[in-house]
């Protein structure tokens, strides 16, 4: 296999079918899909941007790394890091074996979320209601993103009719467009007419910390029935 230096910004289709181990037809037919990222030069040939081509071949290595180890790739954004790093020591005593990847910012999550590809996505309870209705949203809409399934607290299910009229009281009751149409979205379903997004049990942290740790000994069962819905 063809390594992939960093001072190449984009290759020709005849290199990237090296780089993948793939015909030139099948490269084609990647662009084609929206799987690499291409433009045409003034004289009609095919480039295809590096950065794609590195993205296909981190996900092959997970697709390859999950086949042989029957582990699950999952990620999840989390509000603070200690309970990103409290579900990963939680979960290590899990008879289903999953290998965490944490992010701490959405901006983040998301952009990881579409360079990993993993087999679920979980969203902290932490996370604002609001912040959490965008994660939704991007995440729904999103080619790389839209058939993983999507963990989120079931107190926040129950919440989120209401989440957009509080972002209009903290905006002084001013919408943007955006949120009118997250609000159209929720109307329509977003959330209720999704099979991909699944509740966990609510997190209720009381006077008592440990509450948020118990609460991941539920979660197992939930994080099989995610990867049993998840599309392909």
């Amino acid at each position: 296999m063809k390594a992939i230096t960093p001072e190449m910004e984009y290759l020709s289709t005849r290199q990237s079918a090296k780089v993948l181990q793939v015909s030139l037809g099948t490269v084609q037919k990647m662009v084609e899909l929206g799987e690499l990222i291409a433009w045409k030069t003034r004289g009609g040939h095919r480039r295809i941007l590096a950065s794609s081509l590195n993205q296909q071949l981190q996900r092959r290595k997970r697709a390859m790394r999950q086949k042989s180890s029957q582990h699950c790739i999952a990620m999840g954004i989390f509000r603070r890091i200690e309970n990103g790093e409290e579900l990963v020591e939680s979960i290590q005593d899990w008879q289903l074996k999953v290998e965490m990847d944490i992010a701490i910012d959405s901006l983040e999550g998301l952009m990881k979320a579409v360079s990993i590809a993993p087999d679920l996505i979980f969203l902290d309870a932490l996370i604002p209601p609001v912040e959490q209705v965008h994660l939704l949203h991007y995440l729904s809409k999103n080619k790389d993103t839209q058939h993983i399934p999507i963990l989120v607290d079931e107190g926040f299910i129950k919440l989120h009719p209401g989440v957009i009229a509080l972002a209009d009281e903290n905006s002084g009751g001013v919408r943007p467009p955006s949120t009118e149409s997250l609000q159209e979205e929720l109307e329509n379903g977003l959330i209720e007419l999704n099979p991909l997004i699944i509740p966990y049990p609510a997190t209720d942290l009381g006077q008592d910390p440990s509450n948020y740790k118990n609460r991941h000994e539920l979660l197992e069962p939930i994080f099989i029935e995610a990867l049993g819905r998840k599309c392909t």
